[in-house]
């Protein structure tokens, strides 16, 4: 298989993880660096607390846009070179689509936690996470954000819900989707340790009782 794949399709999605969405409409629209205010931090949260609800939800859904990008271009672009006109794809041929998304993936949540085009100061990867997710595996994707869901809805903590999704995914990768796929299982504990290692403030935070609330869904 073509080693330059990796190095194409993993720039690419580097690239595409290093855009700084809240950085960008935060200087653009209100004339302010999200990363000044708030938590400091150029992510959806940070920008529902600092800008509000609908610039939150344009952060939110691009970061997730752009990690699922990232996942999938390599599936699509690469499995139709692939398949012959009387044959599928061999395994070897969809075992390495798989490893070429994977590296993809992790490079995204790189690119959004340490951005190219916003100084290396980036967010903390949880919604590109989702995003790179339900470009490789949607079913995982909708179990880790109800398991998100539930924690944040009962807490009112972003961050604990994040940090709970991300430890339930190497396991909804194992058991739920019994994965026989070694760099699967590699991408779900890496992704899972980049996203706590990111929430590495909050956790002591949240250890303290320092940790502030949110409520998403309040007008």
């Amino acid at each position: 298989m073509n080693v330059q794949d990796y190095f194409i399709y993993g720039l690419i999605a580097y690239l595409l993880g290093s855009i700084p969405t809240a950085v960008w409409i935060g200087k653009a629209y209100y004339g302010m660096d999200v990363r000044e205010h708030g938590s400091e931090n150029a992510g959806a949260t940070n920008t529902f607390r600092v800008l509000g609800k609908k610039p939150g939800i344009v952060v939110l859904l691009i970061d997730i846009s752009k990690g699922a990008l990232a996942s999938s271009l390599p599936y699509f672009v690469l499995t139709p070179l692939i398949v012959l006109p009387t044959e599928g794809p061999s395994d070897a041929a969809l075992l390495h689509i798989l490893n070429v998304q994977v590296v993809a993936s992790i490079l995204a949540v790189v690119g959004h936690v340490f951005p190219l085009f916003a100084g290396f100061r980036g967010g903390k990867g949880v919604a590109t996470s989702l995003g790179v997710i339900i470009g490789i595996q949607p079913l995982a994707a909708l179990i880790c954000f109800g398991a998100f869901l539930c924690v944040f809805t009962v807490s009112k903590y972003v961050s604990l819900g994040a940090i709970v999704a991300a430890l339930v995914f190497p396991f909804v990768v194992h058991f739920v989707l019994k994965n026989e796929s070694l760099w699967m299982t590699l991408f779900s504990v890496v992704l899972s340790v980049l996203v706590i290692f990111a929430h590495r403030k909050n956790i002591g935070r949240l250890w303290h009782g320092e940790e502030n609330r949110m409520n998403l869904f309040k007008k």
